[in-house]
């Protein structure tokens, strides 16, 4: 096994990365293996990131934290999935809920619905839950449980607060200050050790594995390893995000409990619940919309003067890293990579690459050799997998702005996806599409995506495959009596969790 681990910059990716290591290993023997993280005192976070995948519901509870602990920390909320408004055209909405459709594996309830673009509705309870503004779970089941599948909305910044002080009080990480002046390589071209700095005194590091927390500059792997970055904005256009904090006008105001992500000229903005106020932000491209245009959408959608409003302006490219793994080093976060927030894949990357890591550590030089190359190929297909997916929710537009219709400009759309739209043209998605190892989106995703957004596969040239009319007809009522019950029994979202955390 490696001796030591030295991660390299704080915030979510580096403690969260800490955190998944350290717990995996929570019982090795004393001086068996050495977890450190060095991060400057001056660095901030960029702390956009507030959506979470419901992935995040294990990685923490397998951390040892109590769900309680993690919303009243980090403000949370619960997310239960996505509201897309005014994507298709300028008056419409769809939802990508968390939940799988009912007797998804063993029955596909899209050929036997009379209108298809209703299939999350008819298919699934979430949204009616997500339309009422309700909590996933009722008073009486536990943490972590709930009817419904869930993810978290939190303040990212509270969150790796909170994970540092568990890394540093229960899971034995080192915590060093410092900021990384140099980085020294060895005969073998992988990273020998570091310079670094804190208040005027010099000092080394050295470790067997390094892990690149170090955001956009990705100071290990893209600077001092020569990774190249690999860009992808000639698919996805937006390159600037503008966020601001909102408050509630009233503390009693009701919490979403869904991302609402609503499409604009050129753009979309997001609008996130946290208890203590709401992350709002507009994501564009600069091509096509300016700073000041920005500015006046995020205003009209706030529906207030926000000049009172911080506003943090972030730029990017679209992309990632050739590879995510080379040598000695393993980047995580914004140092290997980065797209825009659509379906909050940053925090469940960190939470993919730390497991594979935390997995997969090995003294045996031959067998690392073969754990960097599979993982830089699993990862090389997921970030295709989700440039193709994001993709998704634009090329299927009918909006007439500019913007919108750029994206449906076939020299765009990555081959990978435009194959499969050729085979969902007569049968739509379906689950053994996607059950590789390295799949991130399942098929209910891309139906959820591809019926929301009006497409509708031409299931009558192989009608004769779909006998199963009244058992499709059975789940379907047993969804509409399971959404009434639910309507019923689960309470408002606010009111749940006060109720929750007051208990």
């Amino acid at each position: 096994m490696q001796k030591s681990i030295l991660i390299v910059g704080g915030g979510t990716a580096g403690w969260l990365s800490a955190a998944i290591i350290a717990a995996h290993h929570k019982n090795r023997p004393d001086g068996q293996l050495k977890i450190s993280l060095v991060e400057a005192a001056d660095v901030p976070t960029v702390g956009v990131g507030e959506g979470t995948w419901p992935t995040l519901r294990n990685t923490i509870r397998s951390i040892g934290i109590d769900e309680k602990t993690l919303f009243k920390t980090c403000f949370a909320g619960f997310k239960q999935g996505a509201k897309f408004v005014n994507w298709a055209s300028n008056d419409d909405f769809y939802y990508h809920p968390f939940t799988v459709p009912l007797g998804y594996g063993n029955i596909d309830l899209a050929p036997y619905l009379d209108d298809v673009a209703s299939f999350a509705k008819e298919s699934n309870y979430q949204e009616a839950v997500c339309q009422a503004g309700l909590a996933p779970r009722a008073p009486t089941e536990g943490e972590y449980q709930g009817i419904c599948n869930y993810a978290y909305h939190l303040d990212a910044g509270a969150l790796g607060d909170l994970l540092k002080n568990y890394c540093r009080d229960e899971l034995g990480v080192e915590h060093i200050i410092g900021t990384v002046r140099d980085v020294q390589l060895g005969e073998d071209g992988g990273i020998a050790g570091l310079s670094l700095e804190n208040d005027g005194k010099a000092f080394e590091l050295c470790a067997d594995l390094f892990v690149d927390c170090t955001g956009f500059r990705s100071l290990l792997l893209g600077k001092a390893l020569g990774v190249k970055y690999k860009s992808v904005d000639d698919i996805l256009f937006n390159d600037t995000a503008l966020a601001l904090r909102v408050p509630y006008e009233n503390e009693n105001d009701p919490i979403a409990c869904h991302t609402i992500a609503e499409g604009q000229n050129a753009g979309w903005i997001w609008d996130i619940g946290l208890t203590n106020r709401r992350g709002v932000g507009h994501v564009f491209a600069s091509d096509y919309l300016s700073e000041d245009e920005a500015m006046h959408n995020l205003q009209n959608y706030v529906g207030r003067s926000i000049a009172d409003l911080d506003v943090n302006k972030i730029s990017f490219s679209a992309g990632h890293r050739e590879v995510g793994w080379k040598k000695n080093c393993v980047a995580v976060g914004l140092a290997t990579g980065f797209v825009e927030p659509l379906e909050a894949t940053a925090i469940m990357l960190v939470e993919v690459v730390a497991r594979y890591v935390a997995e997969n550590l090995f003294s045996d030089e031959a067998a690392m050799e073969v754990v960097s190359k599979r993982f830089n190929q699993q990862m090389d297909y997921r970030w295709q997998r989700i440039v193709d997916f994001l993709k998704l929710h634009y090329m299927l537009t009918k909006r007439e702005e500019p913007y919108w219709k750029a994206h449906t400009n076939p020299d765009t759309i990555p081959e990978t996806l435009q194959e499969d739209l050729a085979i969902w043209q007569n049968r739509g998605p379906i689950k053994s599409d996607f059950d590789g190892v390295a799949e991130l989106f399942p098929a209910a995703s891309y139906q959820y995506v591809l019926y929301g957004m009006g497409f509708k596969p031409n299931f009558s040239e192989q009608s004769y495959l779909y006998d199963q009319q009244q058992q499709a007809n059975r789940i379907i009522e047993k969804n509409r009596t399971v959404t009434q019950q639910l309507l019923r029994d689960l309470p408002p979202h606010r009111n749940y969790i006060n109720h929750w955390l007051s208990a």
